[in-house]
C-alpha cells in the first residue's frame, strides 16, 4: 500500500526515498515526541486510502482519498471535521495538492488518460485549465493571492514549469540549461522554488523570483536536490540524495547558506512542508522500514511521532500554528488521515 501512495505521487514527480543508509544528524538535536499531542483520525465517507496533502493556517485541509474501485476524489475538512469530496467534471482521478488562506483549492485530475489542472474556489466552483501545447498538467501550489504554479508535459515529452495568474495568464518557464523542469511552491511574493535536470540528468534545487530570475543550489554532497517548499520569508526546505542514496533534510535560508539534517536513526529523511515561521515536517525511515513524522522547529530541535500502533506515519504538510496533517497505514495496510496538534 506504501507503493501505492508514492506511484501515485510520482504522476506529479514528487520524489521519495524509501533507502536503507544510517544517515548522521547534522546541526541538529533530536527530542521525543511532545507528550500532550493530540491526534483526530479522520477518513472521507467511503474511503479506503485517506491521503491529506495540504494544511492552510485555518487548518483546513485538502487531499484525496480512493474508493472502493481505486478511483481517486479531493476532499476538503474543515476544523469541524466537516469534509467536502469534489471532482472536476469528467475526472477519474482526482488530487487536491495545496489550499490557500481563503479556502481556494488546486491540483489536478485525469480524463480519458490525460491530466489537466483544476481550481477550485471555497463556494464550490471549479474551473479547468492547461498551458498551451500541454499533455498532461498537474498544479502543486496556490499561493495567498490565487496564483497557481505546477509542471506540465509538452508535445516533445519535456517538462517544464508553469505560473497562472489569477486572471488565468499562464506564463511557462524552465531555469537556463534545464531538460527537465519541476515547480512545487510559491510563497506569497511569487518566489517559486523546484527541482530542474541539467544535461546530465542530474536534478538541482531553483529558486525563481517575481521578476523571473532565477538561483540555483545543491547542499553540500548531493548528486540530486529536490527543494519542494517556500515560505513567506524566503526559506526554502527540501531533501537531497548522497553518493549512497540515501537521503537528507536540508533548509536554505534567504541570503543562500544551506543547512542540512536528518532525525536521529533515520536512514531516509523525506521534508514535505514548511511552515510561514519556519517549522518543517516531513517523515522519517529507519533500519527496520519503520516510518515516523517528525518537526523540525525554529532552533533546529526534530520531535518525532507517530500515530499509536502504527508502523508508518507521515508528516505532510504544517501550517504556521505548528499543526500537522498526514496519515498513517494501519495493520491492515490501509492509510488513514489524521491531524496532530498540541
Amino acid at each position: 500500500m506504501q507503493k501505492r501512495y508514492f506511484r501515485q505521487l510520482s504522476r506529479v514527480n514528487r520524489s521519495r526515498a524509501l533507502t536503507l543508509f544510517l544517515a548522521l544528524c547534522v546541526d541538529a538535536s533530536t527530542a521525543p515526541a511532545h507528550a500532550k499531542e493530540i491526534f483526530t483520525v479522520f477518513d472521507p465517507a467511503g474511503s479506503t486510502y485517506t491521503v491529506p496533502l495540504s494544511i492552510n493556517d485555518e487548518s483546513v485541509i485538502a487531499g484525496y482519498y480512493d474508493d472502493n474501485t481505486s478511483a481517486a476524489h479531493g476532499f476538503a475538512r474543515t476544523p469541524d471535521g466537516t469534509i467536502a469530496e469534489f471532482d472536476p467534471p469528467g475526472s477519474t482521478y482526482t488530487v487536491a495538492t495545496s489550499i490557500n488562506d481563503k479556502g481556494s483549492i488546486t491540483g489536478y485530475f485525469e480524463s480519458s488518460g490525460v491530466g489537466h489542472a483544476f481550481l477550485r474556489t471555497p463556494d464550490g466552483t471549479i474551473t479547468i485549465f492547461d498551458p498551451a501545447g500541454s499533455k498532461n498538467t498537474a498544479a502543486l501550489s496556490i499561493d495567498a493571492k490565487g496564483r497557481i504554479i505546477g509542471q506540465y508535459i509538452d508535445e516533445s515529452g519535456a517538462t517544464h514549469g508553469f505560473e497562472r495568474s489569477v486572471d488565468g495568464t499562464i506564463t511557462t518557464f524552465d531555469p537556463p540549461g534545464s531538460t527537465r523542469t519541476e515547480a512545487y511552491q510559491i510563497n506569497k511574493h511569487g518566489a517559486i522554488t523546484g527541482s530542474y535536470s541539467d544535461g546530465n540528468t542530474s536534478l538541482h534545487g531553483f529558486v525563481r523570483a517575481a521578476d523571473g530570475t532565477f538561483e540555483t543550489f545543491d547542499p553540500p554532497g548531493s548528486i540530486g536536490t529536490i527543494a519542494n517548499s517556500i515560505n513567506s520569508d524566503g526559506l526554502i526546505a527540501g531533501l537531497y540524495f548522497d553518493v549512497d542514496d540515501a537521503t537528507h533534510g536540508f533548509v536554505r535560508d534567504s541570503n543562500g547558506t544551506i543547512t542540512v539534517f536528518d532525525p536521529s536513526g533515520s536512514t531516509s529523511t523525506t521534508v514535505e512542508s514548511l511552515a510561514n515561521r519556519g517549522a518543517i515536517t516531513g517523515f522519517w525511515i529507519n533500519d527496520n522500514r519503520v516510518a515516523q513524522g517528525f518537526v523540525r522547529d525554529t532552533d533546529g530541535i526534530i520531535k518525532s511521532f507517530a500515530y499509536p500502533g502504527s508502523s508508518y506515519t507521515t508528516g505532510e504538510s504544517i501550517n504556521r500554528r505548528g499543526v500537522v496533517t498526514g496519515f498513517y497505514i494501519d495493520s491492515a495496510g490501509v492509510a488513514h488521515g489524521y491531524v496532530r496538534s498540541k
